[in-house]
């Protein structure tokens, strides 16, 4: 029939580009090592280490999950084929809905398993570290820290992932000063990796009795969360460990005990914090295993340059260093100043919505283009 011809037609021109996703994702060598790890997991003594038998269980579960969505594809492509087969045999206009519905859900995986392949970073399938610092602004920019945390603890929700708080303090009238969390599940920072920088908002401030617009910033900075034991050595000469009381929600042992833990390293000025835990010891644990991942950047990076690919260049929080403008008046408008990606509707990407910008900025670095100005690494 004449109005499938189109989706006949476009369905062809992904041939090449399927053939060119099943090499990308290496399936030969996946499927190979599926059979390895279902055999491992006959072994009754696979149990006896049971750390590193739910690292292969979550192996293998990745594993299952490319090769069966890049089946589950061309077993969907083929289906589409049938239908339009049938169709044109027995023309049922009835029919052109549901295959057209077919044909947009088969590019919709199409385009999330691409997106996979983009995430081939050593550490893109870690999960994220997340921290939020008001910058420029004051009270406002505080406020617009807060809807930056609102926004990726929605993001985060929508893909099924968890998010731990680490450490969180409150602005002095409204919103955040500075927020650290940690967002768990697979390929959490090769995806969160692409809002390490300063954004910028622009509205009309609830906070001015005059009704001016005003603009405020807020400094992101991710970093993925390395499970492994690092080979890192910390002199305890170079750090400094405050304790301090938590000043989040958590009840009377919040309240009455200094368990929160904050560690300076003199030599990188790097801080870190952490005090969701519920004792001290926790706390300090948590904030070493941040500062490790830290400095093993560093060591592993070998000089400050090369480490602005991970952590991003240190700039201040304002004006000239943003990496994406979020416009509320005088007009609705969503910018990134890198790839390009706008959006109109800012609430739709204030309630989560930020995955426009994630594959933009995949598909961006994809072509070999790297941050060079606009990130930032706040300390």
């Amino acid at each position: 029939m004449v109005e499938l011809d189109p989706i006949r037609l476009e369905l062809n021109s992904y041939d090449e580009p399927l053939a060119e996703m099943r090499d990308s994702l290496d399936l030969v060598v996946k499927e190979k090592r599926i059979e390895e790890l279902n055999r491992e997991m006959e072994d009754p003594r696979l149990w006896d280490a049971p750390d590193e038998a739910q690292k292969k269980m979550k192996t293998l579960a990745a594993l299952k999950e490319d090769v069966n969505g890049y089946q589950q594809l061309i077993s969907d492509r083929d289906d589409i084929r049938d239908m339009i087969a049938m169709t044109d045999e027995e023309p049922d206009p009835d029919m052109i809905p549901e295959i057209q519905a077919m044909y947009e859900g088969f590019k919709a995986r199409f385009e999330s398993i691409r997106m996979k392949t983009l995430l081939s970073g050593e550490y893109d399938s870690c999960n994220a570290i997340v921290t939020l610092h008001a910058g420029t602004g004051g009270t406002e920019a505080m406020d617009w820290t807060n809807m930056l945390y609102r926004m990726y603890t929605r993001w985060a929700d929508a893909h099924h992932f968890t998010v731990e708080v680490l450490d969180i303090l409150d602005g002095d009238e409204a919103g955040l000063k500075s927020v650290t969390f940690q967002v768990n599940g697979e390929n959490a920072y090769g995806l969160l990796k692409s809002e390490h920088g300063v954004h910028r908002l622009v509205r009309i401030s609830p906070f001015n009795a005059n009704g001016k617009r005003q603009t405020s910033f807020s400094a992101c900075e991710v970093m993925p969360d390395i499970e492994e034991d690092l080979d890192i050595e910390i002199d305890p000469k170079d750090i400094r460990i405050d304790t301090y009381r938590s000043s989040g929600a958590g009840g009377q042992h919040i309240n009455k005990t200094s368990s929160a833990i904050r560690i300076t390293h003199f030599p990188t000025g790097i801080v870190v914090t952490c005090q969701n835990e519920r004792s001290q010891f926790q706390n300090k644990d948590k904030a070493f295993q941040e500062l490790k991942i830290k400095l093993y950047m560093l060591k592993k990076e070998a000089n400050a340059e090369k480490l602005d690919d991970i952590r991003g260049k240190v700039t201040e929080i304002a004006w000239g260093n943003q990496i994406r403008s979020y416009f509320l008046q005088p007009y609705q408008l969503i910018k990134d100043l890198r790839t390009g990606e706008e959006q109109p509707n800012a609430q739709k990407v204030l309630d989560g919505d930020i995955d426009p910008f994630i594959n933009a900025y995949l598909k961006w670095t994809a072509l070999g283009n790297t941050d060079t100005t606009d990130k930032t690494g706040t300390r």
